[in-house]
């Protein structure tokens, strides 16, 4: 199994969440928001009029990758603890990369910012594009039909 990217960062999630804030305002976001619950952390941010959301999900500390060793003995509460926010810390860390490189991307002139960051683009019913179009791009290949237009957009007669 490959490894994965900053598997042991020591770099806690706050200080990951902070370098994604800072980013952000060096590349011009106009504002940014943050929250979590059991399943999943979420942020958004303005950029040149769009309003963008990352929806991070969160690892179900009672899965056993936390609870157990790899050879299945029981870890303590507290070991299992640790273990999960190791996972934690390697998400965020994953997250600050890839909003880094598409920023980057942008600013040098190898793609937009509708381009790159088009499927966390939020809708105005809160939906984000991806949410929107995944659905309708299985439709289309199942059925071998282009999807429906928005749905907020006027009808093709």
């Amino acid at each position: 199994m490959m490894p994965r990217y900053a598997e042991n960062t020591g770099v806690s999630v706050e200080k990951s969440k902070a370098e994604i804030e800072k980013t952000l305002q060096r590349y011009g976001a106009d504002q940014f928001i943050s929250g979590w619950d059991q399943a999943q952390a979420m942020i958004g941010f303005t950029m040149s009029g769009r309003q963008i959301k990352f929806t991070l999900p969160l690892p179900d500390k009672s899965d056993s990758d936390f609870t157990e060793t790899p050879t299945g003995k029981e870890r303590s509460e507290a070991a299992a603890l640790k273990e999960w926010e190791k996972a934690c810390r390697q998400r965020w860390r994953a997250l600050a990369l890839v909003i880094k490189a598409k920023l980057e991307a942008v600013e040098v002139g190898i793609t937009t910012i509708e381009d790159e960051f088009m499927a966390h683009i939020m809708l105005p019913d809160g939906s984000t594009v991806g949410d929107y179009m995944a659905p309708q791009i299985q439709v289309a290949y199942e059925k071998r039909t282009m999807p429906n237009l928005l749905p907020w957009a006027e009808k093709a007669t």
